[in-house]
């Protein structure tokens, strides 16, 4: 990317932040005046506005700022439901490129058009995300397929986002997270979010995956077409279903908890098991069936454990969830990097910050609600109050940002869905093989030991 399309983009951004925070000081002022009803509805235009905006902005930028926009869309449940349905259009019906520049790409890729290379091609796309957008298509041999086409620019794009996401590091580390490596979580999300340019390595992913999977009762994965598939262009099988506002709009409370606990599961068998797992949960990339089966879609952004890594990461989540020990979680985070040795900060203080994000797993059943990830992120995020001590000394280990990603990600996810289930015996089952909790989780043993 040239330098001037750079500063382009980052002029953007700053603009985009200008705009919101005139809008802002302009919204306090009339606020202060009006009174507790007039307040409320200002307030909802403000979110709705300001959504809006972000959701526009970052749909046509594409890259980085838009998969940031992506996790906003379904991790801010404080916004009012239109904002958040404002964003949620990242998920699935960004702004797409022309046809003919889906065309261009396909045909750079694989040596003709898309007319030539599919028996049928569908040249309006039917979903566009961050890093590329979807057409339908029929294989030569007659298959239904869904085809990925890498945007044109999206990896210089990525590059410009990310120096951006550098800056924002160091700035945060500056009032709050004093104990950050802000390079190393920068080069970490770097690695992972180039990853997704290659579709070969996605491909592998997905096939990985999908072997992995072949069999599982509560997980589908689609198989890719090879002959199709290069470096920016993506052809796996077709699967019919419900994105998931459709789902939300339609399903009853036992195919919601079926969906809910599939996306659980899948999480945290690829974790527990293959020490490799989705760094993406963002709705997009699932379809359901009407009782809540689940076809998991998008494998570019999977992170990979090196040997030992969760072998020094899986105490400290013991230590909170199975053992419910303040010092035993203080002397596991030294060991692993969250705190410096002397840090001098009482281990409950810490422990009733950390396990902030764990609390579905400290009581013997739980129900996710849509606040439960607000108010969590509420604490989290609260470098004011009462946990700032503990938030000036923590530090994040890179291995852990991926996976910290997905804690959120599934936790919001399943808010939205309402699940309420035995977690903590649930989480036992992968933690220390604990007798299965759930009737799924029954037929996912059984399917293990089959395999």
């Amino acid at each position: 990317m040239s330098r001037s399309v750079r500063l382009r983009r980052t002029i953007r951004v700053w603009r985009l932040t200008v705009r919101n925070a005139v809008r802002f000081v302009v919204h306090r002022g009339r606020r202060t005046m009006a009174g507790s009803t007039r307040k409320a509805e200002l307030d909802e235009r403000f979110a709705i506005r300001t959504s809006q905006d972000v959701a526009r902005e970052l749909g046509n930028m594409k890259g980085a700022l838009m998969k940031f926009g992506q996790m906003l869309s379904f991790i801010v449940e404080a916004l009012p439901p239109s904002a958040q349905q404002a964003l949620s259009s990242l998920q699935a019906d960004a702004p797409p490129m022309a046809p003919s520049a889906a065309a261009a790409v396909v045909r750079g890729e694989l040596g003709a058009d898309p007319a030539q290379v599919f028996l049928d091609w569908q040249p309006v796309p039917i979903a566009a995300a961050s890093v590329g957008q979807v057409h339908r298509a029929v294989t030569r041999d007659g298959r239904d397929v869904a085809v990925k086409v890498q945007y044109p620019g999206v990896g210089d794009a990525i590059e410009a986002d990310l120096a951006n996401t550098e800056g924002l590091y160091r700035l945060v580390g500056a009032f709050a997270l004093k104990g950050l490596d802000h390079r190393a979580l920068v080069n970490e999300l770097r690695e992972r979010m180039l990853d997704e340019l290659d579709y070969r390595l996605e491909a592998a992913n997905q096939t990985e995956f999908a072997t992995h999977f072949a069999g599982h009762p509560h997980v589908s994965i689609p198989a890719i077409d090879a002959a199709t598939s290069t470096g920016r262009v993506l052809t796996s099988e077709w699967v019919d279903g419900l994105r998931f506002d459709e789902f939300l709009a339609t399903a009853g409370p036992t195919a919601r908890q079926h969906a809910a606990e599939s996306i659980w599961r899948f999480a945290q068998y690829s974790i527990h098991h293959l020490r490799a797992f989705n760094g993406d949960p963002h709705p997009g990339n699932y379809l359901f069936n009407r009782h809540g089966d689940v076809t998991f879609l998008d494998f570019g952004l999977v992170k990979r454990f090196a040997p030992g890594t969760w072998e020094e990461l899986q105490p400290s989540v013991e230590a909170i969830v199975v053992h419910r020990d303040p010092e035993r979680l203080v002397r596991t985070m030294e060991n692993v990097g969250f705190l410096a040795p002397g840090h001098g900060l009482p281990a409950e203080a810490v422990y009733q910050y950390v396990s902030t994000p764990y609390l579905p797993y400290l009581s013997d059943r739980f129900a996710f609600t849509r606040d439960t990830v607000k108010d969590a992120m509420a604490t989290i995020i609260d470098v004011k109050g009462p946990h700032a001590e503990v938030i000036e000394r923590l530090n994040m280990p890179v291995s852990f940002v991926i996976l910290d990603r997905v804690v959120w990600g599934v936790s919001a996810i399943l808010g939205k869905l309402g699940a309420e289930a035995p977690w903590r015996a649930m989480l036992l089952e992968y933690l220390h093989d604990a007798p299965a909790a759930t009737p799924m989780g029954v037929a996912e043993r059984a399917w293990r030991d089959h395999n």
